[in-house]
């Protein structure tokens, strides 16, 4: 099992496909903060989104590296926080050993969008914005 390192904290991200949202959100709290252990996962994994993978690297942030992994590969871990960015996972998601606590942040899925690539793109876009807005957030009251 492992554990949290003093001052440093276990976050995992949930989705359902691990391919947009997640992975987004993982990819920012790496960013941000590099000395947390930040993992991401889904109900039922899929790929990653190039759409995801381009609207990070817009934002400075690499994701193309980063896998989409099932939350089957997390559940004996402790972690500090269980961050949810749907409903459809809130209602799925298992329970975690420790005293990790829950988060539920419910965000639309830009892979449903449809329309033009630069529809979708702008879709993404806004997706990313809310993603970094509720970390920033996340992160102004987990360190008072």
């Amino acid at each position: 099992m492992n554990k949290s390192i003093k001052g440093r904290k276990r976050i995992l991200v949930l989705c359902i496909g691990n391919s947009c949202r997640s992975q987004m959100a993982e990819g920012f709290f790496r960013e941000y903060k590099k000395d947390w252990d930040i993992k991401s996962a889904g109900i039922s994994p899929v790929g990653l989104n190039p759409l995801s993978v381009k609207v990070m690297a817009e934002k400075g942030i690499d994701i193309s590296k980063q896998k989409s992994k099932s939350v089957e590969n997390f559940t004996d871990q402790d972690f500090d926080y269980v961050i949810t960015v749907c409903d459809n996972v809130k209602e799925l998601c298992p329970l975690f050993p420790g005293k990790a606590k829950y988060i539920h942040w419910d965000i639309e899925d830009p892979s449903f969008v449809g329309g033009s690539y630069e529809f979708k793109l702008k879709k993404f876009r806004e997706t990313g914005d809310k993603i970094e807005k509720n970390i920033l957030d996340f992160l102004r009251e987990v360190e008072y």
